[in-house]
């Protein structure tokens, strides 16, 4: 089976300017997907798809390929999905499956880039997800008149134990068959497994305080020795 990796680095980034090739604890965040990509062992090819000159350059600096990708997949409206049809089409004509990879996920792990490609044995897709840290049944809002009520109210009394653990993507990757990104398949549905990610192994990277927080978590998780740096 040929197996491409395809990683999405836009240049447009505005909370946090040129976040995908800013230095994180000294290397570019871009390497450090790309290095967890290359310690799996399982990829082929590892492609950045981007619409940015610097970051083609910080791609092939770190060992991936660069796909300059057409405007119309550049703006700020554009999923994911079509990023990645489009560079199984320009790259990736020979594989059988495509993981897509975010490309500020510092804390990704070769291990679970494995156990996702395990996953389609058994499905088109397999999604990287982590559980919320408390019931979402007994989550809570506030009405009209400025005052808390429950999103469902028939849970007031439920023991926490006696809910279903609910889960959410965790941005790490998303693995798909060829045919399966090819298609209308959804990837949130009942063609997907879920590769459950450790909480302390997810953190999103969107804000200057995400970025904060996440520099000292893999401060921690490199000493813990749970992640390699690049």
């Amino acid at each position: 089976m040929n197996r491409i990796a395809i990683i999405p680095a836009r240049g447009g980034s505005k909370r946090i300017p040129r976040k995908n090739v800013k230095p994180f604890l000294g290397t570019p965040m871009l390497a450090w997907p790309i290095a967890a990509a290359k310690a799996s062992g399982i990829f082929d090819k590892i492609v950045v798809s981007t619409d940015d000159a610097d970051i083609a350059d910080a791609a092939q600096a770190a060992g991936a390929e660069a796909l300059m990708r057409p405007k119309a997949l550049a703006d700020d409206l554009t999923g994911v999905v079509p990023v990645v049809r489009h560079a199984i089409e320009a790259k990736g004509r020979e594989a059988d499956a495509a993981c897509l990879i975010y490309a500020t996920a510092p804390f990704l792990r070769a291990v679970d880039l494995q156990r996702g490609f395990e996953g389609l044995q058994k499905a088109s897709f397999s999604l990287s997800v982590t559980s919320f840290p408390f019931p979402i049944q007994r989550a809570l809002l506030e009405d009209d008149a400025g005052r808390i009520a429950m999103f469902q109210p028939e849970h007031a009394q439920t023991r926490s134990q006696d809910l279903p653990e609910a889960f959410h993507d965790a941005a790490l990757f998303a693995w798909g068959t060829r045919a399966a990104w090819l298609s209308q398949t959804p990837l949130y549905g009942s063609e997907t497994v879920p590769v459950v990610i450790p909480r302390h192994l997810v953190q999103d990277v969107d804000t200057p305080e995400d970025w904060t927080r996440a520099e000292y978590m893999a401060r921690a998780l490199i000493e813990a020795g749970e992640i390699s740096a690049p």
